[in-house]
């Protein structure tokens, strides 16, 4: 058995060690906001944080997740001002790679609350849109930085993941 923290929650897996956890967290916890991309960890799509920290899953093993916190997209519960800029914004076109970015933008924004255009490109650059909506992603990131600037209680990614 594989035990690590999902979206603030103890759980388990008997799952082969081996398995990416992409599929542990879609086929046996049921959260299917994070995607099936590429399966070689290139495009982003599957991208869930780590403690804290960006991860591919389609290519990372179950058992490298051990005793470790994953926050799914679903684990932000619509909180993070990401996910609030992204519909403001109107980001998505057809929505499939939205919650890897929103994720690898979280990181971001974790870390440098006030990046440059090019901090945002270098940092989302490995993030595919197949709807080449990279002008609204990195509008939105901007303006999720200025609401997270202007608001006293910065948004932590990792809030959701430290709870017992």
């Amino acid at each position: 058995m594989i035990e690590f923290k999902l979206n603030g929650n103890k759980v388990s897996s008997a799952a082969d060690v081996n398995t990416p956890l992409l599929w542990v967290i879609r086929d046996e916890f049921g959260f299917k906001g994070t995607k099936f991309g590429c399966g070689i960890g290139m495009c982003g799509a599957c991208t869930v944080h780590m403690d804290g920290a960006p991860v591919r899953t389609c290519s990372f093993p179950l058992l490298a997740a051990a005793n470790k916190n994953i926050t799914t997209i679903e684990g932000l519960e619509g909180k993070h001002p990401l996910q609030k800029t992204w519909i403001e914004e109107q980001v998505p076109q057809c929505g499939y790679c939205q919650s890897g970015q929103i994720m690898q933008a979280a990181t971001l924004l974790a870390n440098n609350p006030s990046p440059s255009d090019q901090e945002i490109v270098d940092h989302m650059s490995g993030n595919l849109c197949r709807c080449m909506a990279y002008v609204r992603i990195k509008s939105a990131i901007k303006n999720a930085a200025d609401v997270m600037s202007a608001d006293v209680q910065t948004f932590d990614p990792r809030a959701s993941t430290q709870q017992s």
